[in-house]
């Protein structure tokens, strides 16, 4: 019973988010696609940039686990890292992640906790490089745009509590049932690439993590260029720092209705026409979602065996 309702949380959740963009769009004027020569271009830019900052997300992908002294080379490491995103945006609780330890585990011949290990050590880095570039959209690069920071700062503390909240219940309820013990047990191979970070080798992987996010960024401000939307680049690294900390809330697959919510809050409070806003939120989502989502179908189904493998692994199982 208590799985089902954690399982229905991130929906609700995301109906909520959803229900509240729908109604807000339907207000508004009708949305544009972009048709001159320059917006195209513009929008091809920006798919050049989410492009490199996936390449780039992959190569730091394969330097954690050629750290961690996992046989795996970039024919496995690159492909499965659109593989991973695809599943995040397909599949419920971020699995995409954990598929990437179930398809990679078998070809290095190595567990499937070592493998993970390294996506958490990935995912500790984009943490530390989003929490820093937030900070400086917020506190200091948008400060002449006139933006509420206040609110900015309110709305990321309240996930950070958010996520607090659900950390602390799972920790009091691990300790109560008898898990917490089999649960570090678990954890302890998780745990060594995220070790290995406080050091040289750490510090360009997370030099690394922040070119990834302001390649983001530049896809972010090519969508905006392409709707006709003035955003600064400053504003666009806001933009994108907003919207990443919204996906931290639980949702369904693909971020629905959190990552619509935090774009239009994101680009109405820089002054955003309701219209513009609605059309940038479409493109936005296409550019981002759609072009790694088939790539990486496509990798899975050629490489990886389908969606058969994904049911054989038994996704929902402690990885071994």
């Amino acid at each position: 019973m208590r799985h089902r309702l954690a399982a229905a949380v991130p929906v609700v959740l995301s109906l909520a988010f959803l229900g509240i963009v729908v109604w807000w769009a339907l207000g508004q004027e009708p949305p544009e696609l972009p048709r001159t020569q320059n917006d195209l271009l513009a929008l091809v830019g920006a798919l050049g940039f989410y492009t490199l900052a996936t390449l780039l997300r992959a190569e730091r992908w394969h330097l954690i686990v050629r750290r961690a002294a996992i046989a795996a080379t970039r024919r496995d490491t690159y492909p499965l890292t659109t593989v991973g995103y695809m599943g995040n945006n397909v599949l419920p609780a971020r699995s995409g992640d954990l598929l990437r330890a179930f398809l990679l585990a078998p070809v290095a011949g190595t567990r499937k906790r070592e493998v993970l290990g390294t996506v958490v050590a990935e995912r500790l880095l984009d943490a530390l490089a989003l929490g820093l570039v937030f900070a400086t959209a917020a506190l200091v690069l948008v400060r002449d745009a006139g933006v509420p920071q206040g609110r900015v700062v309110a709305a990321g503390a309240a996930a950070v509590v958010l996520l607090a909240v659900v950390a602390l219940a799972g920790i009091l309820w691990a300790r109560r049932t008898g898990a917490l013990e089999r649960l570090r047990d678990a954890l302890r191979p998780l745990a060594a690439p995220t070790r290995a970070l406080p050091s040289p080798h750490g510090a360009a992987l997370l030099v690394i993590s922040l070119a990834v996010w302001t390649l983001e960024a530049a896809a972010y401000l090519g969508v905006a260029r392409a709707v006709n939307l003035d955003l600064s680049p400053a504003e666009a690294l806001y933009v994108m720092a907003v919207t990443n900390l919204f996906a931290l809330v639980p949702a369904a697959p693909g971020y629905v209705g959190t990552f619509d919510a935090a774009v239009l809050f994101a680009v109405h409070r820089l002054g955003a026409p309701g219209s513009t806003a609605v059309t940038y939120l479409v493109l936005l989502r296409f550019v981002l979602f759609v072009p790694i989502t088939l790539v990486g179908l496509l990798f899975l189904a050629t490489r990886y065996g389908g969606w058969s493998q994904i049911r054989g692994a038994r996704l929902g199982a402690t990885p071994g």
